[in-house]
């Protein structure tokens, strides 16, 4: 690779490069593509010069997690409260349920937005951290297609917006079971499939390939569990689907189940992300690899 030192070492899933093993000055440094994104290299690579800004710092990190552990927890809400028997006393009605879900929806959406932000603005690699300079313009949206954490972040953002669709249309659900599969279906398995896309795009970006098995790392750990939590939500989605004709009342069971075993899976991962930026603070680096 022109302009790079003879021992420049690179790894990464397809055409992704997430990880870098190279030398300054002789010195042994690695890059990782998600503490990159996430502001987390700064000690490891000599950045403590640089002037960090808030996006990067693990307060930010922080924030970000425990939006997402609302959203997640509004979820777990939602789906336990579908499952008890409606003859039990004080149960929420089907509205309020919905009412519940697009509450959660709406961290979702908030923390999606937060942490795509951070890798529009994440800095470019560079061997030297003395050369990185930083963009005069903050980028809200950013373009970056070879960038695994930015297609992560901007599917997983893009489907959070999906479940607002989702959730809105049902607190006030059309009786037609074909408007029901138009408006609410259909959202949700619209995100439902971007959610999946983002998981394993985040997981790749961890593993540096496209598996890895490494469950003493905390950033392997994080994108495992969301990653599973995708697979839930998915299967749920499909169970949803509203047929022309009844279908077994055990369908919609298993459906909210799942629903809730997902949002259990992000509940989990986003106070292992509150974890890390606590981690990262005390620290200064994360202690995963």
């Amino acid at each position: 690779m022109t302009g790079h030192p003879a021992d420049f070492r690179t790894a990464g899933a397809w055409r992704f490069v997430t990880l870098r093993r190279y030398s300054n000055r002789a010195r042994p440094l690695v890059w990782r593509a998600r503490q990159n994104r996430k502001g987390l290299l700064r000690d490891e690579r000599g950045h403590e010069a640089l002037a960090i800004p808030f996006w990067h710092s693990s307060t930010y990190n922080w924030i970000i997690g425990l939006v997402f552990a609302i959203g997640a927890m509004l979820f777990m809400l939602g789906a336990g409260a579908s499952l008890l028997p409606t003859s039990w006393g004080g149960i929420p009605s089907g509205t309020q349920i919905a009412v519940i879900f697009f509450l959660g929806s709406i961290p979702f959406t908030t923390a999606g937005y937060l942490q795509h932000f951070q890798a529009a603005n994440a800095d470019d690699f560079r061997p030297d951290p003395k050369d990185i300079r930083r963009g005069d313009r903050i980028a809200l949206i950013g373009w970056h297609p070879k960038n695994p954490g930015w297609l992560s972040t901007f599917a997983q953002f893009v489907g959070t917006v999906a479940f607002n669709f989702n959730t809105f249309d049902a607190i006030n659900a059309p009786s037609q079971w074909l408007l029901q599969d138009l408006v609410i279906w259909g959202p949700g398995m619209i995100g439902s499939i971007l959610f999946l896309l983002s998981g394993y795009l985040a997981f790749i970006e961890v593993c540096h390939g496209y598996w890895a098995w490494r469950p003493k790392d905390l950033d392997w750990i994080i994108v495992s569990i969301n990653m599973l939590g995708c697979v839930f939500f998915l299967v749920s989605s499909l169970l949803a689907f509203v047929p022309a004709q009844a279908e077994p009342g055990w369908i919609l069971i298993v459906a909210n189940a799942l629903l809730g075993l997902g949002a259990l899976c992000f509940f989990i991962g986003a106070v292992l992300l509150m974890r890390e930026s606590a981690q990262a603070r005390r620290a200064g680096a994360p202690t995963s690899a």
